[in-house]
Parts: structure tokens; sequence; C-alpha cells
């Protein structure tokens, strides 16, 4: 199955009927809602809610500060589009992203979706996020190139660090956060995450 058609199966809010391109996409009016691109198709997401936003932050302050101290690499911000496909064009934009130094000097220069996977991709979880819809992000960013996805769950507090299609490891609060060789270094514990 490929990407694109995984990715018509998994919904996230409302959509329009006509389809887009990421130059139409780009110029959406900033406003209440975020937007990602699926096939052509427009999907709107609703702001999220004070945890979402708290939880998100926990990560990717500690995160963007370390990255950018050792000059690995670039992290993004959730309003970050990233062009994965083009005929029908899909862009996604995960809560927080990191690309590699080597990967975003290739497209420092670029003012438009970078046309590249990140390589960590994390997606915090809302509570009314379908394990379904989670799962076929996570597998479509996998596909993508993206080294690592961690879903990281509100309800439950826990985070799940994917590496492949078969390959995962979820975090309890007990345990501590860290990217092994993708950003040489960097831990953070998941109780502080969820404090």
């Amino acid at each position: 199955m490929t990407s694109s058609l995984r990715l018509r199966k998994f919904e996230m809010s409302t959509s329009t009927t006509a389809s887009m391109t990421a130059a139409e996409l780009l110029r959406l009016p900033n406003g209440q809602h975020r937007y990602e691109l699926i096939n052509g198709e427009l999907k709107t997401m609703s702001p999220t809610r004070q945890p979402h936003g708290k939880v998100t932050m926990h990560i990717a302050a500690p995160l963007a500060q370390f990255v950018w101290e050792k000059k690995l690499g670039e992290v993004f911000a959730a309003e970050t589009g990233f062009k994965l496909t083009s005929n029908p064009d899909t862009v996604l934009a995960p809560d927080i992203s990191f690309v590699n130094t080597a990967r975003a000097a290739l497209f420092e220069t670029c003012e438009d979706f970078w046309p590249i996977a990140p390589d960590l991709v994390v997606e915090v979880m809302s509570p009314s996020d379908r394990k379904k819809n989670v799962r076929t992000k996570t597998l479509a960013w996998l596909q993508f190139g993206v080294k690592q996805v961690w879903n990281v769950d509100l309800k439950e507090e826990t985070i799940s660090i994917h590496y492949s299609s078969t390959e995962a490891l979820t975090l309890t609060k007990q345990d501590v956060l860290s990217a092994g060789d993708l950003i040489p270094g960097f831990k953070i514990p998941v109780s502080e995450i969820f404090s």
C-alpha cells in the first residue's frame, strides 16, 4: 500500500472537498486554525487545549536549546509544514520537528514548505485522537523517511518512540527520554515533561 493510500484513511478534523496545492495552502490567511494537506485535501485542525500546549513546550524548549547549543540542526514548531508528496500534494505539520544540520543547510533559503521529511517528529496526542488515526499517521511519517516518531499520550502520560513500523519503545514517568544517535546527548526525564 502506498503512502498516499495510507494517508487517505486517516481523518483529523473537518476537510474541504476541492483539491488544493501546497502553493495554495501557503496563501491561506493565518487565523484560528492550523491546516495540513493530505493528497490535495485540506484538513483543518482546531486550536489545542492548555495541557497539549504545556507538554509540547516541555519537550520543545529543552530540545531546541540542546540542538542549538550543540549546532545539531533546527527544531521547528507546530506551524511548520513539510511537503511530502506532489500531484496531489501532501503537507504535514507535526507538533515539533527536528532536521539535522546537513539536511537543514540544503533548504536554508527555501521560503516554501521544505520538500523533505524531518528526522524527528513529535506528535502530542489529544484525548480525542483516535488510536487508529495516530497509528496511520505514525506509519506515514516513517514511510516518508522520518527516523523517529515520538507519540506523547497526555491521558496515559507515556511517550512511544517509533523507529519503524515494527519497532517501538514506550516510556513512562520513571524513564528518561532520549533520541539516541539521532540527537546525541539529549536526555530529559519523562516525569519533567508531564509535571
